[in-house]
């Protein structure tokens, strides 16, 4: 996957937002207000941090130890570092990026449930 297409995907899910609140070398991703992706565009390899179920942040790391890593700049328990390089398939990515989306989306619905 190239930054195009990483960008594409994500914009292509329901209610996402799209800012640079830090400046402009990180695109952050948004649903309802909530942050679940960052794509950095300052580094040598595309890269990009989305949040993640922290066992499951764990297991990642541990079945993929070269491309997935604790977040950078981000709470390692709740955080990965995607490097995509290609070795991790883009079906892959696409599925971390997702995951990490339904987290905060659904997180968010519940809130708003409990509320009303």
């Amino acid at each position: 996957m190239n930054i195009e297409q990483v960008r594409d995907f994500v914009l292509s899910l329901e209610g996402v937002e799209e800012s640079c609140p830090f400046g402009p070398s990180v695109v952050v991703y948004k649903t309802n207000a909530k942050i679940f992706l960052l794509l950095p565009l300052d580094t040598e390899d595309l890269q990009c941090n989305v949040k993640c179920d922290p066992e499951e942040a764990i297991q990642q790391r541990l079945a993929y130890p070269d491309c997935i890593l604790p977040g950078y700049h981000m709470n390692k328990k709740h955080w990965n570092t995607l490097i995509i390089d290609g070795r991790l398939s883009d079906s892959k990515v696409k599925q971390f990026i997702t995951d990490s989306y339904h987290l905060i989306k659904i997180k968010n619905t519940r809130k708003r449930s409990t509320i009303d």
